[in-house]
């Protein structure tokens, strides 16, 4: 009576936690484009864009990891408000602000919020869903960043309009809109984590060293994938805006289009347990990869605006295979007492994205072209195609003890059932070693 309940899509935990996602990434995905908007309105060029859209993902690069820890020996939900506050706080100041540098710090501040609300959701994902349950859950958490993103920029566009001063009041408008669509999310986070008891228990031994997550098989090659996965559907969000301007396409419209990707990246999420079991995990991450980099590099071309809109919906439906697989990936592979710092260490891998990307897509459009940061986002694409295919592929999580084995804390010897370890040897076996323990490598002493 006292275990964990089973947790499912139509659990009431995780259908409150996507539609509060799905008001607080829609604020966010209101907010960018709106960013960039109100930049080029206050004289902003493409590098300055560039430089305001990496600001957004700076401060979070620095307390991403330490979120995490606390996370790992504590409650989840308490971040999911504190993350919504500072996003309508961010959102509603950028829109007030009359200077470029004033708006790139409370960029900053939104992306901090927009963290806290993800480290606490996709910790409380992890450890509410059964292992078989996963990839169903992370897939269907993930619908709510999708729903965000398709109503985020169709809501901006339809604000934004005019140019010159016209345009500064309106993309101010739509922030400070974006701010109130935030704070909705907190009618939405109640009765979201459940408390277990001695869920504790197993975190309070002490902090897995962020080396040992990092060499856990499968997380760097799951950073890698999600931050390039990231990155492309980052600049897709602020760069389509100024490709919008140099091809005359009217802001409304650049919403619709950004809305269209994202309605395709909702489709695949929701088909993503059929798509697994017809291609298998490494095949589906690996094609997603490949097709979406060669798609981002065609948005480079000078194409007509239908042709675009195909191309857009394509490649929505490609990215959206990547972050929940990753988010799963990271999971299974690291330390069962180190799996939120496991996330927040992806969530870095991703702002680190976020930061470098739009600089370096900022300093390539204003010495190449507006069209070319959209190539080098289809080389990192076919990259993380690589990695997909370099992955191990494994659908079953990390090997645990048998039941009733202790964990291999010092003068406590756990040799596993099926594999007694002889007197001479007196060591665990290999693949018990930083896995069953947390990332600990030392064998019990011998009898």
């Amino acid at each position: 009576m006292g275990s964990a309940p089973r947790t499912g899509p139509g659990r009431g935990w995780l259908l409150r936690l996507v539609i509060a996602f799905a008001f607080a990434q829609g604020a966010v995905s209101m907010a960018r484009p709106a960013v960039s908007y109100r930049a080029l309105a206050l004289g902003a060029d493409e590098t300055a864009v560039g430089v305001i859209a990496g600001v957004y993902a700076l401060l979070p690069l620095f307390v991403a990891v330490p979120l995490g820890r606390r996370t790992d020996h504590g409650r989840c939900a308490p971040l999911l408000p504190l993350g919504v506050l500072l996003i309508s706080g961010g959102c509603a100041l950028s829109g007030l602000v009359p200077s470029l540098p004033a708006m790139a710090a409370w960029s900053g501040v939104t992306g901090l919020g927009h963290l806290c609300f993800v480290i606490g959701a996709q910790s409380i994902v992890a450890r509410q869903s059964a292992p078989d349950e996963q990839d169903r859950n992370f897939g269907h958490f993930t619908i709510g960043a999708s729903l965000g993103q398709l109503i985020g920029p169709v809501a901006a566009g339809a604000l934004i309009s005019g140019q010159g001063g016209v345009l500064g009041r309106t993309s101010a408008l739509a922030l400070l809109v974006s701010a109130g669509v935030c704070a909705a999310a907190l009618t939405s986070l109640w009765r979201i984590e459940h408390r277990r008891e001695g869920g504790a228990r197993s975190r309070a031994d002490g902090k897995v060293p962020v080396r040992t997550i990092l060499g856990a098989r499968g997380v760097p090659a799951g950073i890698l994938i999600s931050m390039a996965v990231l990155s492309a559907t980052d600049i897709l969000t602020a760069y389509l805006p100024v490709v919008g301007e140099h091809r005359s396409i009217a802001p409304a419209t650049v919403g619709l289009l950004l809305s269209l990707r994202a309605a395709a990246t909702i489709a695949c999420r929701l088909v993503m347990t059929p798509l697994l079991r017809l291609l298998g995990r490494r095949a589906l991450l690996t094609t997603s990869c490949l097709l979406a980099g060669a798609l981002c590099a065609g948005v480079a071309l000078p194409v007509s605006v239908p042709v675009l809109a195909v191309m857009l919906a394509v490649l929505g439906f490609c990215l959206g295979v990547g972050q929940p697989l990753s988010m799963t990936t990271v999971v299974r592979a690291a330390p069962e007492g180190a799996r939120s710092t496991a996330l927040a260490l992806r969530l870095t891998g991703n702002r680190l994205g976020q930061v470098a990307a739009p600089a370096a897509a900022g300093l390539i459009a204003g010495a190449v072209g507006v069209a070319a940061p959209f190539v080098l986002l289809g080389v990192g694409l076919l990259g993380a195609a690589g990695l997909g295919l370099r992955g191990d592929g494994r659908t079953e999580p990390a090997p645990a003890p048998p039941e009733g084995a202790p964990m291999p804390p010092e003068g406590a010897p756990a040799p596993p059932k099926s594999a007694p370890t002889p007197p001479e040897a007196g060591a665990v076996p290999a693949k018990w070693r930083g896995r069953a323990a947390g990332g600990r490598s030392h064998p019990p002493p011998a009898p």
